[in-house]
């Protein structure tokens, strides 16, 4: 059985252009396991990865887009790779062309590895000094903190809202806040929390891909006859 596995660093990018390619290459739509998060995670910290991982069975074969999908280090790939072909899983990458399973793959496996981190290591050196040399010009970085009169003009607003009954949430949207953020001007400024509402904080570096299709059924390791 053919899988595949994408992956793309933010929800902000789109996996799309290498789950279409992996489709051409013969995965079923069904089949293929999207993480949207961070190469920096090794492969084992990825849900999808993890999932693929569980879901794979001896003599099925994983295809990726370029090998560089499978983790951002070196020694990442190298080890997600040999994870794979010892559970007796073929691995193929559709753009480089790598195969593993022969020593010549395994020799090109190892100079794509290492040109991506090479790659990737000079675009962050280029973005470093791009951004040290702006900041010598004086150019400021990140969001500027709002003026202490429009917060305080807010709190008193939401103040009054919350006194009127509003909850929480109502109130923040009405002074264009998320309740989080108004909740630590609150505090802040020495206002209680209301007690009615809760802030829920969505957990970061997950995989919401995961949820959006249902995997067919496969039989338990060692079951096959």
């Amino acid at each position: 059985m053919r899988l595949g596995y994408a992956r793309v660093s933010t929800i902000d990018q789109n996996a799309s252009m290498q789950i279409e390619a992996l489709v051409e290459a013969g995965v079923d739509r069904k089949r293929i396991f999207v993480d949207e998060m961070s190469g920096a995670k090794e492969a084992r910290q990825r849900p999808q990865m993890r999932a693929l991982l569980d879901y794979a069975r001896e003599g099925d074969e994983i295809l990726v887009w370029r090998i560089d999908r499978l983790g951002r280090s070196l020694v990442d790939v190298i080890n997600t790779v040999e994870d794979i072909m010892e559970r007796g899983i073929a691995l193929r990458s559709i753009i480089d062309g790598v195969d593993p399973s022969s020593a010549q793959g395994r020799l090109q496996l190892h100079l794509f590895a290492t040109l991506a981190e090479y790659e990737r290591e000079l675009i962050n050196e280029r973005v470093r000094a791009g951004v040290q040399a702006a900041k010598a010009r004086g150019v400021k970085f990140g969001k500027q903190p709002p003026k202490q009169e429009t917060v305080e003009t807010k709190v008193k607003v939401a103040r009054q809202l919350l006194s009127e009954g509003k909850t929480g949430r109502q109130a923040a949207e009405a002074v264009g806040w998320s309740r989080t953020t108004l909740y630590r001007y609150l505090k802040q400024f020495g206002a209680e929390q209301p007690a009615q509402d809760q802030v829920v904080v969505p957990s970061k570096g997950r995989s919401s891909y995961g949820s959006k299709k249902t995997l067919p059924a496969r039989t338990p390791r060692g079951a096959r006859g």
